[in-house]
């Protein structure tokens, strides 16, 4: 077994921090841009989320072996006829956990609300000012949102750090 085996906990709780705070850093930026009716391109600010999806790329230290069995399988096996049947074997951990995540980031092509404000620098002919479509109610449920994840991932990333601990002191 190497020694990158017995961090793969520690891997993938970094791997969602990492995600969480890049989620945060755009729920920030969509707040900041709230009001934000011109950017560069002479339209509003658009809203702009993370996609997460699986990365097929492995990660270091993806052929985890737990307890050192021969391919990572966990038998279970009946030694009285009363004893539950055992279930189907499975590779652990699952095959989809030995790749990583990756976020991507995309634009709401939602379009923002018009407001009557013709005193306004952008407003059109007709007095109307095409507004960015952040919705700041939304952006706080998912700065909560995205805290709690954060702080979940973090207290996993504790729990492996703690676990690696123990086994050294043994």
């Amino acid at each position: 077994m190497k020694i990158s085996d017995n961090f793969f906990g520690i891997k993938i709780s970094a791997m969602g921090l990492s995600l969480q705070r890049k989620r945060m850093n755009l729920i920030s930026e969509n707040i900041a841009n709230t009001n934000t009716t011109k950017t560069q391109d002479g339209t509003p600010y658009q809203r702009k989320f993370l996609v997460v999806k699986q990365d097929k790329t492995p990660l270091e230290g993806a052929d985890y072996n737990p307890n050192g069995l021969q391919g990572g399988v966990l038998r279970m096996d009946t030694t009285n006829p009363d004893h539950i049947a055992a279930a189907p074997q499975q590779e652990f951990p699952p095959e989809d956990s030995r790749t990583g995540l990756k976020g991507d980031v995309v634009k709401d092509q939602k379009q923002g609300d018009m407001v009557y404000m013709p005193e306004h620098p952008d407003a059109d002919t007709d007095g109307y000012v095409h507004m960015p479509n952040v919705n700041i109610v939304t952006e706080m449920v998912d700065m909560i949102a995205a805290t709690r994840s954060y702080e979940s991932n973090l207290t996993a990333l504790n729990s492996s750090k703690q676990m690696a601990k123990d086994t050294l002191e043994i």
